[in-house]
């Protein structure tokens, strides 16, 4: 992770405390319609061209194009579930479902984009799991954060004291084997990091721009 991503780990600790109460109470999810995507891994001109500083509009139009490239697909899989299937989705967290580089604070924002997918796939009975590189001393307020902005968590991967020693490309694959092991099949596999993508175990990888690693 960058230094500019466990600083802002560091600040969500420190935050847990400020909502210790709040994550009693059952998260309210907004109820907006969610449009799909699908396709193979989309590289946008922006993530090409990696600017000084990330514009938030740009970083949120090329979302909307790799989101948009997905829906083909996502809406096609889902409908020709076979009988029985457990279909999943992985998403990464930072800069992926969460806005956590465009002025922090908490809970974080939904990635718009991202989440209309995530809604369009949750509400068919497809799987949300997260597999995420931050620590599981943020654990509880990472689920509450995803849970408030609107996505249903039906499983929530963070690092362990070990897992911080272990390539994080190596660590995240390790985590869609063990959805896996739980007899689900992965139909996508959203990030915006080689890391988050690498090693298989999805059917259909599709990756949100960095900006050459601008992002976390």
């Amino acid at each position: 992770m960058t230094g500019r991503s466990w600083q802002r780990l560091i600040g969500v600790t420190a935050a847990a405390t400020a909502v210790t109460a709040a994550l009693a109470i059952p998260a309210t999810a907004a109820t907006p319609a969610a449009a799909p995507a699908a396709a193979t891994t989309v590289a946008t001109a922006a993530s090409a061209a990696a600017a000084a500083d990330v514009d938030y509009d740009t970083w949120q139009k090329d979302c909307r194009a790799v989101m948009a490239d997905a829906l083909p697909y996502l809406k096609e899989r889902i409908a020709d579930a076979s009988a029985g299937e457990k279909q999943a989705i992985v998403f990464d967290i930072d800069n992926t479902t969460l806005e956590t580089d465009f002025g922090f604070s908490y809970p974080s924002p939904a990635n718009a984009p991202v989440l209309d997918v995530a809604k369009y796939a949750q509400d068919r009975g497809v799987a949300l799991f997260f597999v995420t590189a931050r620590p599981d001393i943020i654990k509880s307020v990472t689920e509450y954060n995803l849970k408030h902005v609107g996505y249903k968590v039906s499983g929530l991967y963070v690092r362990n004291f070990i897992d911080l020693f272990r390539d994080v490309a190596e660590y995240k694959t390790a985590q869609r084997t063990a959805i896996e092991a739980k007899g689900y099949t992965i139909i996508a596999n959203i990030g915006n990091s080689a890391t988050d993508l690498s090693g298989g175990h999805a059917e259909k990888t599709y990756k949100l721009p960095d900006y050459n690693g601008q992002l976390s």
